[in-house]
């Protein structure tokens, strides 16, 4: 809890139209996954994170494509099969999150606090989500 702050009030464009706002899942823990489609451990990674998510659809997991344009992003959502995808073609989420590589994902609390950040291609993502909605719910 000490190290936990309040998530930034951000709003980015979704993929198939509408727009993407944290408080909108206040009251369950939220996973925003941050990818490039260049990136080559996001594409080991992103499979793991969208198992994850459909076998546990009371969690939210937020897939972020940062830095692309909304044809990029398309087809990398069509070629992993990802829904909700949120768009941050200008890269500033790089700088509310303080992402310094990809893949990575911020855990935020049911009360809207950022309580981790996974820098990093993690094999084990699956059980470190798991862990986390455990300890977070």
């Amino acid at each position: 809890m000490a190290n936990a702050h309040p998530a930034p009030r951000i709003a980015y464009p979704r993929l198939g139209g509408g727009t993407f706002h944290i408080a909108d899942y206040r009251g369950r823990v939220i996973f925003l996954d941050f990818y490039a489609s260049w990136c080559g451990p996001c594409q080991v990674e992103t499979p793991l994170v969208e198992r994850y998510a459909r076998a546990h659809p009371e969690v939210a997991v937020v897939p972020i494509d940062v830095g692309e344009p909304a044809a990029v992003a398309a087809r990398f959502a069509d070629r992993f099969r990802l829904h909700g995808v949120v768009l941050d073609p200008t890269g500033s989420s790089r700088g509310f999150f303080e992402i310094e590589g990809f893949p990575t994902i911020v855990v935020i609390d049911p009360q809207g606090r950022i309580r981790a950040t996974w820098a990093g291609l993690n094999l084990a993502i699956e059980l470190a989500m798991a862990h986390a909605v455990r300890t977070l719910q």
